[in-house]
């Protein structure tokens, strides 16, 4: 079959490279000028530090079979995730844990005593959170609110805690150990040469032919036996409904010499300082030694229609016309949606890999059982 893939970001590289090896030709579109999506990394010309174009991307999943898959085109070296918070004229360790709350407190407590000292701060009147900011005050009171969640997540989000489900917090992420790094995950770490040389190496073969600078047109998907489509999904129906909400990313990015910070991450908890974090790239590669160094200042604001989407808002508003948009992506045959984008969710890149994989295998098993051109695979929407 001849498949168009409208993307060479993780989903479309895992699904055209899955398919490709079945022997199915796959076409592969992209308006940028490279390959990867946001994942893309390049080396700075200056410093020679690998920088996270669109800023950094940590790998670390459960799923070993993920794992496996992209050790198999890449060597991937350990790496945690330390991040810090400055937050009222003082450096902290986040997730909180034990030493952050023995730090904040000036205190010296046991795991037990933390975690009974907590309670303490606690607002155990909330039985029920319903918001992002009754979540936090449920389970570690007003001054470790304040101090690392209130006024960051005004940056990030551009509106009131209040306004946030208490579901994007899920579990609060408190440790009452001196464990600082920040993922549970078994698998973490960094492919060495970076993430586009792994990208690269998936779409090495024969069956795919990839296409930069060049914007997908639907009319072409009639040219096709399936399209598998990682764009936005409003997009697709040329906003005929309206624009889903994102927030997007501004990085001022600027080098120096030495040591800038002493870590990857350092986030900045209060509301007065107008970004939401530093990163500084060449601690994301550790094994590396650079003179230099090349960091990033994150602002976070409402995504123009020209700007890059990072973050679906999914609040009450989205949400409708998102259902709205699945209707018609449904409705749509010969076309699957994918990705963080197709399927507007924010994803991990191991749950965009996870579901690549898994959405190669229906389309093949469909394909299997059917003599016609599959008319529908399933896809995470």
């Amino acid at each position: 079959m001849d498949l168009l893939l409208v993307g060479a970001g993780l989903s479309g590289a895992v699904i055209g490279r899955n398919l490709a090896e079945q022997g199915h030709r796959i076409t592969i579109v992209d308006g940028r000028s490279h390959i990867g999506g946001n994942c893309h990394t390049e080396r700075d010309a200056e410093t020679g530090v690998m920088v996270h174009v669109y800023g950094p991307h940590i790998f670390h999943t459960d799923d070993e079979e993920v794992w496996n898959y992209v050790n198999a085109f890449t060597r991937f070296l350990p790496y945690k995730n330390r991040v810090k918070t400055t937050s009222q004229g003082a450096v902290y360790s986040l997730p909180i844990n034990l030493h952050t709350i023995n730090q904040f407190y000036g205190k010296t407590l046991r795991p037990d005593e933390a975690r009974a000292f907590l309670e303490t701060q606690a607002d155990t009147s909330i039985t029920d959170p319903q918001s992002f900011e009754e979540q936090a005050l449920r389970f570690v009171g007003p001054d470790l609110y304040e101090a690392f969640f209130k006024g960051y997540t005004e940056k990030q989000w551009g509106c009131s805690p209040t306004e946030l489900p208490a579901a994007i917090l899920k579990r609060l992420p408190v440790r009452f150990n001196y464990d600082d790094n920040y993922f549970f995950h078994r698998f973490q770490g960094m492919p060495e040469e970076g993430y586009t040389p792994m990208i690269e190496s998936i779409l090495d073969h024969p069956g795919i032919t990839v296409h930069l600078e060049t914007m997908f047109d639907p009319d072409t998907a009639a040219d096709y036996d399936h399209v598998f489509y990682s764009g936005p999904l409003d997009g697709y129906f040329d906003y005929r409904l309206g624009r889903l909400g994102y927030r997007t990313l501004d990085f001022e990015r600027f080098s120096d010499t030495g040591d800038y910070q002493g870590c990857a991450v350092m986030n900045y908890g209060d509301r007065d300082t107008p970004y939401t974090r530093i990163t500084e790239h060449k601690h994301f590669s550790p094994w590396e030694s650079h003179e230099g160094t090349v960091c990033y200042r994150e602002y976070a604001r409402e995504c123009g229609a020209d700007d890059i989407p990072y973050y679906p808002i999914r609040l009450v508003e989205e949400k409708a016309l998102l259902n709205d948009y699945v209707a018609l992506a449904k409705a749509t045959p010969g076309v699957t949606f994918v990705g963080r984008l197709g399927t507007y969710r924010y994803l991990d890149m191991d749950v965009t890999i996870r579901e690549a994989l898994d959405t190669a295998q229906a389309f093949l098993a469909h394909a299997a059982e059917s003599s016609a051109m599959p008319a529908f695979v399933k896809s995470p929407l």
